[in-house]
């Protein structure tokens, strides 16, 4: 399943926000808290159909067992939010293949 993530985000209501307006840096925490696994990826690859923004590594969290990844969501003018979206395990996988730690 891959999709592009702001079109996602405009058309569907099935994610949630756990945090909005924030620093790039409480956002990487609070993902690193809640998450059960953390792949880090390098910034400007592309996850779920956009390139993540922030400082290298950065923490995407993966739930396995939700079906769910929680991401870093930088927009200009508007900060970084965490966006914890369903995915399938296909989409799982493409994210751990890009783990660089």
């Amino acid at each position: 399943m891959s999709f592009c993530l702001d079109t996602y985000l405009q058309q569907s209501d099935n994610y949630e926000i756990l945090a909005s307006q924030a620093g790039f840096k409480d956002c990487a925490r609070l993902i690193r808290f809640k998450a059960p696994e953390i792949v880090y990826v390098n910034a400007g690859e592309e996850i779920l159909g956009s390139r993540v923004i922030g400082i290298t590594p950065i923490p995407i969290g993966v739930d396995s067992k939700k079906g769910t990844v929680l991401i870093p969501y930088t927009k200009p003018c508007y900060g970084t939010a965490v966006v914890e979206l369903p995915v399938d395990m296909a989409e799982i996988e493409k994210i751990r293949t890009l783990n660089i730690k």
